[in-house]
């Protein structure tokens, strides 16, 4: 039961009343309590509500028909974003409501793309806090910070937490990032039905290394550069155990730490805390779900394909790590699944003589003996310093001059940049993803690089030359960074490619067949995944729990029509997320980690998933 000074509340029943306590504007001002135009008379009475509002008593739909109207008539993403979270802070129902009967449309409103600026205009556009700032600076005030926040020791399911290092596409960006976790749970709930009052969004600030911010008076966060070392693990440690402590069946949810630490944080804790990281886990889970439902089509078993990842970075790896843990799962060695993977990052494909390698990407290194006879496509070494191009120089075994380093450095990538090869044929130097598919003849291939236009129609063509039906999965958003355009793969593939992309694209036409292009989105798993660990209050999430959430999605799909999408649509997130909870939660029994296993499986998530109605008033 959630106790407030306005109302109390069973936030774990869908059909519990609220109990409101209290009177007259009081009512209008707390979201969960006001329903505004939707209090009856006799209710507008017994509240204290007489003559506060227009005297019309106007039901739910007709309240989602007008405020549709009004949002509509935002002329700007940011605009809409806006107006959507001020009407959060009036009326949290009538929000939800909105949200989940266009959660396609307001997708992209809510959380990426718009969540971007929204998070860099946060301490000029400030008005409302919502949320826990936890700063590194005053460690003894973690826990009377989040008590604060006014959830109790059994009303948490779930809190996301970020320390804002590695926002989407625009890196630090402060205490800013508390917005990427509060549009993280808007998804949770419209998605997956968790009760709003029973989550936490909360910002980690070490301080910022983005000097825009530090230089800025209105900068709202610690002005310091960015604490890392010693300091940030005890402070991390701190946090968790603390959270931990205060909310024992909340799943900590890592959102948008820089890849190293996001790493290093999943494998501190995941053993010994309930913890996910969407960045990872989620990542890879949906991109298995499309590559599963892929598998299907082709007839070929996982265990035969050729799998090439091009941007080894967190998302990347994520990905093999969870390819490569379900291969061994169907039964294949742990040496031979890894050898079915081919990594690229910004030097070139991992080969185990690369001093730049961080240790979660080692496992994924080619021996340099094993390519040392390969063909090299491109002619010398690839360009390859610098964020947005640069110059290297190399030996090669081919003549002339190699192409230029792209966005984030990724070779063949977009931007400007030089290489130089002497084509003395020694085969030392970057491994580019020309020389790769040449080589590997791949039948999987996987762009986390946000190289846009890396998979080139020379790249594509050539794999599809060696492959009758290639899956592949430009998954770099926004558009802009895709590493190919899926009405050109279909175009170069002759309509046989099974494509995945991390963007939304419309269906492409080819040859009277309509290609309907799966959005990899991670919304398709991590509403589900949460949604299943709070309904058996599981206490960690374990790999398992997570291939279950991806064989799950991959089997709502019928992708034996032609031209099929490999994954369901984002309109279709609450009984997908359903259909994951279930399985999660059926999994996490399986493996001992439910701490209430679920006794009537379907009734028990049905009921967990909150509706954003208006619920049966008594007044006290």
């Amino acid at each position: 039961m959630l106790y407030h000074h306005d109302y109390e509340l069973d936030t774990t029943r869908r059909d519990a009343p609220i109990r409101i306590t209290a009177r007259g504007r009081a009512v209008l001002a707390n979201p969960m309590t006001n329903r505004a135009t939707a209090f009856t008379v006799q209710e507008r009475r017994f509240l204290g509500l007489v003559g506060l509002m227009p005297s019309g008593v106007t039901g739910l739909g007709n309240q989602v028909r007008r405020v549709y109207a009004q949002y509509q008539s935002a002329k700007t993403p940011f605009a809409k974003h806006n107006y959507l979270a001020n009407l959060r802070d009036r009326n949290e129902i009538l929000f939800y409501r909105l949200l989940a009967d266009h959660i396609e449309e307001m997708m992209p409103i809510i959380y990426t793309p718009t969540i971007g600026e929204v998070i860099e205009r946060f301490s000029l556009e400030y008005n409302r806090s919502r949320g826990v700032f936890l700063s590194i600076d005053r460690p003894e005030d973690v826990e009377q910070s989040l008590l604060d926040y006014g959830l109790g020791r059994d009303d948490v399911d779930l809190l996301v937490l970020t320390d804002s290092e590695g926002i989407l596409g625009i890196g630090d960006q402060g205490i800013g990032g508390i917005e990427i976790a509060i549009g993280k749970l808007s998804v949770y709930t419209a998605a997956a039905g968790l009760h709003p009052r029973r989550v936490i969004p909360v910002v980690i600030d070490v301080g910022t290394d983005n000097l825009g911010l530090l230089n800025s008076d209105l900068y709202l966060g610690e002005r310091h550069a960015r604490v890392r070392g010693e300091r940030y693990d005890a402070f991390m440690d701190h946090v968790v155990q603390t959270a931990s402590r205060l909310f024992p069946t909340a799943m900590l949810h890592w959102e948008d730490f820089g890849a190293d630490n996001a790493h290093r944080l999943l494998e501190k804790y995941r053993h010994t805390h309930c913890t996910f990281n969407d960045d990872i886990q989620g990542t890879a889970a949906v991109a298995l779900a499309a590559v599963l439902a892929g598998v299907n089509v082709t007839g070929m078993p996982l265990a035969d394909h050729r799998i090439v990842i091009y941007g080894g970075g967190t998302a990347g790896i994520g990905i093999a790590d969870l390819l490569r843990d379900t291969l061994i799962r169907e039964g294949v060695a742990p040496e031979a699944a890894q050898a079915q993977f081919y990594v690229l990052g910004s030097k070139g494909m991992f080969v185990d003589d690369m001093s730049s390698l961080r240790e979660f990407q080692k496992p994924y290194a080619r021996s340099r003996d094993e390519v040392a006879g390969w063909e090299r496509v491109t002619g010398g070494l690839v360009g390859m310093l610098g964020s947005n191009g640069g110059n290297g120089s190399g030996a090669g075994n081919g003549n002339g001059a190699g192409a230029g380093a792209g966005a984030n450095g990724i070779p063949n990538g977009s931007g400007a940049g030089n290489g130089h090869g002497n084509g003395n044929g020694n085969g030392r130097g970057g491994i580019t993803l020309a020389d790769v598919v040449h080589n590997v003849r791949p039948t999987i291939l996987i762009g986390t690089s946000t190289a846009g236009g890396a998979f080139t129609k020379a790249i594509v063509s050539e794999m599809a030359r060696h492959c009758e039906r290639p899956i592949i999965m430009p998954l770099s958003n926004p558009t802009s960074r895709a590493e190919a355009l899926p009405a050109d793969v279909v175009e170069w593939t002759e309509g046989r490619a099974l494509i995945a992309t991390g963007s939304p694209f419309e269906p492409v036409d080819h040859r009277e067949v309509r290609h309907v292009i799966a959005q990899a989105n991670n919304a398709l798993i991590f509403p589900g995944l949460g949604l299943g660990v709070a309904a058996c209050q599981a206490t960690r999430v374990t790999d398992g729990m997570i291939a279950a959430a991806a064989e799950a999605l991959a089997g709502l799909v019928n992708t034996y029509r032609p031209g099929a999408s490999l994954l369901p649509r984002i309109s279709e997130l609450r009984p997908v997320s359903a259909h994951v909870a279930l399985a999660v939660a059926a999994a996490a029994a399986e493996e001992g980690v439910a701490r209430r296993p679920l006794t009537d499986p379907v009734n028990d998530i049905y009921t967990r998933m909150w509706q954003p109605e208006y619920p049966p008033v008594e007044i006290i």
